[in-house]
């Protein structure tokens, strides 16, 4: 039982950084078009503390993983959605900011 809500709760923190990699866009563009923040702030926000939230190395370790699973479709859909939806968010979320 301890086992399951070890990994729902690390799967649930994992989701959480997915959100915010997707909101990171929306967040840097509310900054950027309405002066919110200073630079140095937006520095040490943006960049310092959102982006260790979504490294580069869960994404490696999760497509390892399917591929040593032997999970080849899984690991490439990983990989090819990770990419152009992260991209995506990433150019969609200051669009969108100017827009609210």
């Amino acid at each position: 039982m301890m086992a399951a809500l070890l990994v729902s709760a690390g799967g649930f923190s994992r989701f959480g950084a997915a959100l915010l990699d997707g909101c990171f866009g929306l967040l840097a563009g509310i900054a950027e078009h309405r002066r919110f923040f200073v630079q140095e702030l937006r520095l040490f926000f943006f960049i310092g503390v959102l982006g260790g939230f979504t490294t580069f190395s869960a994404f490696a370790f999760e497509t390892t993983t399917l591929m040593r699973d032997s999970r080849l479709v899984g690991a490439l859909a990983n990989i090819g959605l990770q990419v152009v939806l992260g991209l995506m968010a990433v150019r969609l979320g200051p669009a969108f900011s100017r827009w609210i």
